[in-house]
C-alpha cells in the first residue's frame, strides 16, 4: 500500500465481484472454478483493506437474481459459501474483523443460515474492519422492507409521515448504522450498479476496472484507492 495517502482512506468501500465465469471460461475451466479462485481474491482484498485502515468493507456475494443461474451453479455457490466462512471465520477472528451478512438470509437454507449465524456471533466483538457480506441481496428488496417497516410504524401512530426523513429511511435499511460508501468498485469491465446498495451508493465515487474478479489483489485494489484519491468529491457543492 505504498504511496497511498493514509489520511484520505475511503471509511467504507463496497464491491460487485464481477467475471468468476468468464475468467474460468477462457482458461477452458468449468465456472465453479471461477468462483473457487474468487474466493482468494476475497481473501487478499480483506486482508488489504484492513492493513491499510478502511472501515467499512461491502462485497456482493449472491443477489436475489442470482437464483436464476443453473442449479447446479446455485447449489456450488451455496455451498462454497458456507465451506469458506466457516474456514475464514478463525482466521478473522483473530485479525479483529467483524462479519456481518446482509439481504434476505431467512430465505437461505438452514445450513448457510446456521454458517452465517456462527460466524457473525463468533466475531461479534470485533472491533477492526467490519466485513458486510450481501446474499440474497437486492436493492429493491431492501426498498421494499424498508417501505413495509416505516408504513408499519406509521400505522401504530409510532411515526408521523412528516416525520419520515432520508435518516428514518436510512435507519431502517439492512445497512442501518453503517456509513455509506465512498467508493464502489465493480470488476469484469461492466459498468452498472446491478440493484446493489442503491439507496446507499448515491454519492458515492465509482471505480470500474476490466480486471475480472479472481485476478483481483491487494494491487489492484490499491490502484483503486488511488484513483479515488484523486477526485474531488463535492457532493453538488462548488470546490471554490
Amino acid at each position: 500500500m505504498e504511496h497511498m495517502d493514509q489520511k484520505r482512506i475511503p471509511r467504507h468501500i463496497a464491491i460487485i465481484m464481477d467475471g468468476n465465469g468468464r475468467w474460468a471460461r477462457q482458461r477452458g475451466l468449468d465456472r465453479i472454478c471461477g468462483h473457487i479462485q474468487g474466493v482468494e481474491s476475497v481473501r487478499k482484498v480483506v486482508r488489504a483493506a484492513a492493513d491499510c485502515g478502511v472501515e467499512y468493507l461491502t462485497i456482493y456475494a449472491f443477489s436475489t437474481e442470482n437464483w436464476g443461474r443453473p442449479s447446479r451453479e446455485v447449489e456450488a455457490l451455496m455451498k462454497l459459501l458456507c465451506e469458506s466462512t466457516e474456514k475464514e471465520t478463525p482466521a478473522l477472528l483473530s485479525e479483529g474483523i467483524r462479519m456481518r451478512f446482509i439481504g434476505d438470509t431467512e430465505a437461505l437454507s438452514a445450513d448457510v443460515q446456521e454458517a452465517i449465524r456462527r460466524s457473525e456471533k463468533t466475531t461479534a466483538d470485533n472491533t477492526g474492519l467490519t466485513l458486510q457480506i450481501a446474499v440474497n441481496y437486492s436493492s429493491r428488496w431492501e426498498i421494499t422492507r424498508m417501505a413495509q417497516r416505516v408504513a408499519a410504524e406509521a400505522v401504530r401512530g409510532g411515526l408521523k409521515v412528516e416525520d419520515i426523513t432520508p435518516e428514518v429511511i436510512s435507519g431502517h435499511l439492512v445497512t442501518a448504522g453503517v456509513p455509506d460508501p465512498d467508493l464502489l468498485i465493480r470488476t469484469s469491465g461492466e459498468r452498472r450498479l446491478s440493484n446493489f446498495l442503491l439507496w446507499q451508493l448515491s454519492y458515492s465515487e465509482l471505480y470500474f476496472t476490466d480486471v475480472y474478479w479472481p485476478d483481483f489483489d491487494e494491487h489492484e485494489f490499491a490502484r483503486a484507492i488511488k484513483d479515488y484519491q484523486q477526485r474531488q468529491r463535492r457532493y453538488g457543492l462548488l470546490t471554490e
